[in-house]
C-alpha cells in the first residue's frame, strides 16, 4: 500500500487493475510511467499548472550537469541526520520537481520509504519515469493528500511553505527541512537582469505548531559554459516571468556566465 492518500475523502487508497480505489469509490489511474494523479479539477489553478514539459527538461539537464552539487549533497546530509533515529522512516518531498532530489536523498537512504509530489503533471511524468522505485503523484502542496502523521520528514525546496499542511503529515517530533535561496543566490545573473541587483533578504521565520532547530548556509561559485546552461538556469528562476525584456534579453545575449549561488536550509522540528 502507497503512502498517499485520497485527496476527496482522505481515506487510505488500494491498488485494483492499473487505478488506486479508496473505501468511498474515488478511483484514480495510474499511469504508464507509474505515478498517480491526486490532483482534483477544482484545486487546479490553470489547465496546466505548474512547470511545462520544455521547462522540466531544462531543469533536468541542468542538475544533472552537477552545477547544484554542493545543494544537493548538503540535502542529502541533512536528510539523513533528521531521520537518523528511525527505524523505518518515511521522507516526503513537497514540490518535488523532476526528481533529482528525491531520487539523491532516497539512494543516500536505502532504509527510508520515499516519496515526492508536485502540481506539474510534466514534472512527476518525469520523475516517475526515471526513478520507478519512488512514489510519485501529481498534487498540491496546499491540500496534500497523505495521511495525518505518517511522515518523519517532510522536504521543501523552494516551493510555498504550507506549515499547517506540513504539520498535519508529520509525526510528532518529524522534521521540516526548508530551502530558501541564501542572500546573494544567483547574484551575477541579477547583475545582467537588472540595473540595481538586490540580495535576498534572510531572516528565521517561526511557524505554529513548528520549533526552529537550526539554519544551515551552503555557498559557491559556478560558472555556466554555454547559453543552453544559461537559459535553463534562467527558466527555473522566478526571474524568468518578471524580469523586464531588456534585461532577459542581455542575459541571452551570453555565451558564459559566472555566478555566486547560496542556499540557506532551515529546519524545523513539529511540536
Amino acid at each position: 500500500m502507497g503512502l498517499f492518500c485520497c485527496p476527496l475523502c482522505g481515506k487510505k487508497l488500494v491498488k485494483q487493475q492499473g487505478t488506486l480505489r479508496c473505501l468511498n469509490r474515488h478511483s484514480f489511474d495510474i499511469a504508464a510511467e507509474g505515478y498517480t494523479h491526486l490532483l482534483p479539477a477544482n484545486r487546479k489553478h490553470s489547465a496546466v499548472p505548474g512547470d511545462d514539459k520544455q521547462m522540466v527538461a531544462a531543469r533536468r539537464r541542468f542538475l544533472e550537469a552537477g552545477f547544484y552539487a554542493p545543494f544537493a549533497n548538503k540535502l542529502c546530509e541533512l536528510a539523513s541526520e533528521a531521520v537518523a533515529d528511525i527505524a523505518h522512516p518515511v521522507l516526503l518531498d513537497a514540490g518535488c520537481g523532476e526528481g533529482y532530489y528525491t531520487a539523491q536523498m532516497a539512494a543516500e537512504n536505502p532504509q527510508m520509504r520515499t516519496a515526492g509530489f508536485d502540481i506539474s503533471k510534466f514534472a512527476v511524468k518525469a520523475a516517475a519515469k526515471k526513478y520507478p522505485g519512488i512514489e510519485f503523484a501529481v498534487a498540491s502542496i496546499f491540500h496534500i493528500p497523505a495521511p495525518a502523521e505518517s511522515v518523519d520528514c517532510v522536504v521543501d525546496i523552494f516551493a510555498p511553505a504550507v506549515p499547517e499542511e506540513f504539520a498535519r503529515v508529520l509525526k510528532k517530533g518529524g522534521r521540516w527541512i526548508y530551502a530558501v535561496p541564501g542572500a546573494r543566490h544567483l547574484y551575477g545573473m541579477k547583475e545582467v537582469l537588472y540595473a540595481q541587483p538586490y540580495e535576498n533578504e534572510v531572516k528565521d521565520t517561526e511557524y505554529p505548531g513548528f520549533r526552529f532547530e537550526k539554519r544551515v548556509s551552503v555557498q559557491a561559485e559556478i560558472t555556466l559554459p554555454d547559453a543552453e546552461s544559461i537559459e535553463a538556469l534562467f527558466s527555473m528562476t522566478p526571474y524568468y516571468w518578471n524580469t523586464p525584456k531588456e534585461g532577459a534579453e542581455r542575459l541571452r545575449a551570453l555565451t558564459t556566465l559566472k555566478t555566486e549561488i547560496a542556499f540557506d536550509f532551515l529546519v524545523y522540528q513539529r511540536k
